[in-house]
């Protein structure tokens, strides 16, 4: 039997763009009631994503031109209203967490009972069904309130129910990391026998692109620092390149198939040179730095297709949560903090010293 639904919950709320001091851990805050269409979820563990970070600090922001860790303590100066992703005003005070697992404990008018026990993924980046477009969508966390508390609301359409042995942190490394490379795996069409190159493979979206390029059959070459060689190899890449070597010198000009990349930066215009005529390459992040050199001749002389992904297709998540009920894919966790440290995990996080998602046990707060 389910418990009773408190009145008021633990959880953090973002007070605006700035440092950690922005982040404020409340135990008084109400807890939501499920409108029209929606399901009331008890947060089991939600996920530290760099979205959430650069959310925080404003790094969406035009007026920012480096990297995520640049502000990742006290933010940036000169953040004005277009610092949320969809460079749009945000609005303060908001609960995020883009990655969560938990249990429907309570349905909205139009919503099944049936789902209540139902224990649930939420699809992070989702429609916004709000015009004509097919790419308009929000983010689960940022233009609503996300899974960095006890209870969270999410909309019936966007809840996944998933059946698996794995515990609610492993599973809240899933949906924000892995549905995004799944969905660039989607976008740049990987098949059996493409060479895959990947940039920043040991982080979250990167271990997680490497696992899913081999599922579709790919060969992939990760590219990390040293020292993650071998866990690296361990998600399944079958070549390495370490972190600031030269891609074009390693594996010679027009050598691989598809790029995808979660780091731009510096190295950037390498990957152009790396790439074979008709090659495709995809990207879903820049925590290498937002801004890169680029010379056109490099796209139009060798016909290559370049696409940015944000937006996740239905599709490509229920495909995702397949992979999770078979076992295809797995979970890797750096390290679990309770849901009060947030600014521990971030730091972690930010750190870049260990592999894998971190995790906050709100279950366990």
């Amino acid at each position: 039997m389910m418990s009773a639904i408190p009145e008021t919950m633990k959880g953090v709320c973002l007070t605006g763009f700035g440092g950690f001091d922005k982040l404020e851990y409340r135990e008084d805050i109400k807890v939501p009631t499920p409108k029209k269409g929606e399901v009331l979820i008890k947060i089991g563990a939600a996920a530290v994503n760099n979205t959430d970070i650069n959310t925080r600090i404003g790094w969406y922001s035009k007026n920012v031109k480096s990297q995520t860790n640049d502000g990742g303590e006290k933010g940036f100066k000169d953040v004005d209203e277009d610092g949320s992703w969809l460079g749009q005003t945000l609005v303060f005070p908001r609960i995020q967490g883009a990655d969560a697992c938990g249990t429907i404990v309570a349905v909205g008018e139009g919503v099944s009972r049936d789902r209540i026990g139902e224990r649930v993924l939420v699809q992070s980046v989702q429609p916004s069904y709000a015009g004509d477009n097919a790419f308009d969508c929000i983010t689960w966390g940022s233009e609503c309130d996300g899974g960095f508390a006890e209870y969270a609301t999410a909309l019936d359409s966007e809840t996944f129910a998933v059946t698996s042995g794995l515990t609610d942190g492993e599973l809240a490394t899933f949906p924000c990391s892995y549905g995004t490379a799944n969905n660039l795996i989607w976008r740049t069409g990987i098949n059996k026998g493409d060479v895959c190159l990947i940039t920043g493979a040991s982080g979250g979206v990167g271990s997680a692109l490497v696992q899913l390029a081999k599922i579709k059959g790919a060969k992939v070459i990760g590219v990390c620092d040293p020292g993650q060689e071998d866990r690296v190899r361990g998600y399944g890449a079958d070549d390495i390149i370490l972190r600031g070597e030269n891609y074009e010198e390693k594996l010679g000009a027009m050598s691989v198939d598809v790029v995808l990349d979660v780091v731009a930066g510096s190295q950037w215009p390498q990957l152009m040179k790396i790439m074979k005529k008709g090659g495709r390459y995809g990207v879903c992040g820049a925590i290498g730095g937002p801004l890169v050199e680029f010379d056109i001749r490099d796209c139009y002389l060798k016909d290559l297709t370049l696409c940015g992904t944000t937006f996740q297709s239905k599709e490509s998540f229920k495909e995702l949560i397949d992979y999770i009920e078979k076992g295809l894919i797995q979970p890797v966790v750096a390290e679990e903090f309770p849901l009060k440290d947030i600014v521990k995990a971030q730091e972690a996080f930010l750190s870049k010293k260990l592999v894998g998602k971190f995790v906050l046990n709100i279950a366990e707060d």
